[in-house]
């Protein structure tokens, strides 16, 4: 009776044994087929283009245009037509080196025709009189607001809207404050607007 039970007790312990490692070889072989799954995804271009940059990193693409653009609005601000010049000659450069090559496809054509857009205006405010400059900012600003509808700010900002501006038509501007200084009016009437929206 004893080497019965014994018999079956190794019985039972081998059965368990070849099905504790059977069980382990089936979850390695599903991790192995997950595994080349996720291979085949990423080579037959299925998983998304922006995968490979978060949204932290997309907003640092745009991290240099929003200084330099906040730059030349505050020199609107304080009607400072030569420190406008400048600001624009440095938003210039800084769209150019733009870098769209980790983007989407789709995102890239949308993003080339912005910055393409936005570098012409700051070109111009490079080379205007204070009025062209501020038709100028007009434009640029829409174009920054829409690249940022793209790549997401690495920074508070505050969406501002003036309603006097260019015979009541109305003109939007970005700002790192709540409080409004028009870049549009200056010192004529610097605290015309009103923020619309926050973006983060």
């Amino acid at each position: 009776m004893k080497k019965a039970n014994a018999t079956t007790g190794i019985l039972a312990m081998a059965i368990i044994a070849l099905s504790v490692t059977s069980c382990k070889d089936k979850k390695k072989e599903q991790e192995s087929q997950d595994g080349h799954h996720m291979e085949q995804m990423e080579d037959s271009g299925t998983m998304e283009d922006h995968s490979q940059m978060d949204h932290g990193e997309m907003a640092m693409m745009s991290s240099e245009v929003i200084a330099d653009y906040l730059t030349l609005k505050n020199a609107l601000v304080s009607d400072d037509k030569d420190g406008a010049a400048k600001a624009g000659e440095k938003l210039e450069s800084s769209l150019k080196r733009f870098d769209m090559g980790k983007f989407g496809d789709e995102q890239q054509d949308e993003l080339r025709d912005i910055v393409e857009d936005a570098t012409e205006h700051a070109e111009h405010i490079a080379k205007s009189d204070i009025g062209h400059q501020r038709e100028h900012f007009d434009v640029l600003s829409k174009d920054i607001i829409d690249l940022l509808a793209i790549t997401g700010s690495d920074r508070t900002l505050y969406q501002a809207y003036c309603p006097m501006y260019n015979n009541n038509k109305g003109a939007q501007w970005l700002s790192a404050s709540k409080e409004i200084k028009n870049p549009y009016y200056g010192s004529k009437m610097m605290t015309c607007g009103e923020v619309q929206k926050e973006i983060k």
